[in-house]
């Protein structure tokens, strides 16, 4: 039986991680019926000609995961430059922003289909429908999708209930050039994902509108089991779980690394963790998952207020960061706590708690960092909704959403004495850290300003800007 072509595309970012969505979609094609290529344009010295290549025999369709912010750019000009060189030649694309606005990223003539939220099931059907010789704009009964029917109206189908992760085929690692991002990342490390989905409701998150605070995971043998294949294949030296809360069930995480232990495999690995998960795993738990390779976990944090902490949903108490950082510190796990700061409203003094907590954390341990982010309104999250009521205006098009940083930049409940303030933090916090004699001096200065909260003429940056310039991380 000759097999269809589908192609998959990932689109520039700045970061190596293996695509993952696009590994789940196309592993979960029948590979007896379908020929999975996948293009990653952060490989290719000349994106277009490798998807012009890959799409010159004749492809059934191309699917295209698309995260908000500057991907969506190259998305759609990849999108463009398929239906150029093949006007009939349905687009699909799926991922974070066609979840959030299915229908919106429609009004683009040259996406046919979006999928919403787990993709595997849904761009299976897809890709049957087209193979059966059925019509893109007849997807009818598809659920978990939008599409433009035939008089060119966008309809929307009832969401597809989350599928049970263990039903679905393993991912085939031999669709990517994995070689490739071990040399990009400058280390072996392997990226995977063994779950699905969040179970919580924080008010700054897409997760609980993506997903309907719903979580499935992997089984622990099979993932062990996985894991010891993919090694045994590519000699991976460490491990990096994707998932949003790896540590959602302590029993599964238990399983797990007893099993990596078992099977005598010389890896590391990190993971995601809430700061309730960890306070409540039990100390032998954690020492499994040390003797079993653990050596990082990040702990989203997000403020050291309370009061903003039950404002946005969080459902962890401050002291439980704290007796987390503790617990991971004793075992000799690294850690990263994010933090959140700029929330529409939020006081001075809120503001102040968070970095004071972050110094807290720093002091704990010289292996223990702290990033500090700003709010941005992220659509699907009640915060967001609340900031639009009170006439925050969201991008109004994929080209002003390409333009959307997220990660960055403040908002505009930031004033310039309170950016100026965390910036300045930002930047003594990274200088005050690490060990060495060659910025010793500094270092010292810097431990100095932060213990007595002085900011001011920050002759310093001048220098270390210099030295290390921030990356473009949206």
């Amino acid at each position: 039986m000759k097999r269809h072509r589908v192609v998959l595309y990932n689109p520039r970012a700045v970061f190596y991680t293996m695509p993952l969505a696009l590994l789940a979609v196309g592993s979960h094609l029948d590979p007896e019926r379908y020929e999975v290529v996948i293009v990653d344009a952060r490989l290719e010295s000349d994106p277009e000609a490798a998807l012009r290549a890959a799409l010159a025999e004749k492809a059934l369709c191309l699917g295209v995961t698309v995260l908000t912010g500057d991907p969506i750019a190259d998305a759609v000009r990849a999108s463009r430059l398929a239906k150029a060189c093949r006007p009939g030649l349905p687009v699909v694309w799926g991922g974070w922003h066609p979840s959030l606005f299915g229908r919106e990223c429609l009004a683009e003539a040259s996406v046919d289909v979006t999928v919403q939220a787990q993709g595997e099931i849904t761009f299976h059907a897809i890709c049957d429908h087209l193979a059966a010789g059925g019509a893109v704009h007849d997807l009818d009964g598809c659920l978990g999708c939008a599409f433009r029917n035939a008089a060119g109206a966008v309809h929307q189908n009832p969401p597809r209930p989350l599928a049970d992760v263990n039903t679905l085929r393993p991912h085939d690692y031999r669709l990517l050039p994995v070689e490739r991002y071990y040399r990009l990342k400058g280390r072996r490390q392997l990226d995977y994902i063994s779950s699905q989905g969040c179970a919580f409701r924080c008010a700054f998150c897409a997760d609980p509108f993506v997903y309907n605070r719903k979580w499935v995971g992997l089984a622990p043998l099979r993932i062990a089991e996985e894991i010891g294949e993919l090694w045994e294949r590519y000699r991976f030296d460490d491990l990096s779980f994707q998932d949003e809360t790896y540590f959602t069930y302590a029993p599964r995480v238990a399983a797990v690394a007893a099993e990596f232990l078992r099977r005598n495999l010389p890896i590391t690995w990190a993971a995601t963790m809430r700061a309730d998960q960890g306070d409540r795993l039990a100390e032998e738990v954690m020492a499994t998952c040390r003797r079993s390779g653990l050596r990082r976990v990040l702990i989203g944090v997000e403020s050291g207020s309370q009061e903003m902490m039950d404002r946005i949903r969080k459902d962890i108490k401050v002291e439980q960061v704290v007796r987390s950082a503790e617990k991971i510190r004793r075992h000799g796990v690294k850690g990263i706590f994010p933090f959140i700061v700029g929330f529409p409203g939020e006081s001075d003094a809120s503001v102040r708690a968070s970095l004071d907590l972050a110094k807290r954390l720093r002091a704990m341990s010289p292996e223990f960092e702290t990033p500090i982010f700003y709010f941005k309104p992220y659509p699907g999250s009640p915060l967001t909704d609340d900031a639009v009521r009170d006439g925050y205006r969201l991008p109004a098009d994929l080209d002003e959403w390409s333009r959307f940083d997220f990660i960055g930049s403040a908002g505009p409940w930031v004033s310039p004495r309170k950016h100026r303030l965390i910036e300045r933090f930002k930047f003594y916090q990274d200088l005050a850290a690490g060990t060495g004699h060659r910025r010793a001096p500094a270092r010292l200065l810097a431990r100095w300003r932060l213990a007595h909260d002085a900011y001011g003429w920050p002759v310093e940056t001048l220098f270390g800007r210099w030295l290390r310039p921030q990356p473009q991380l949206s």
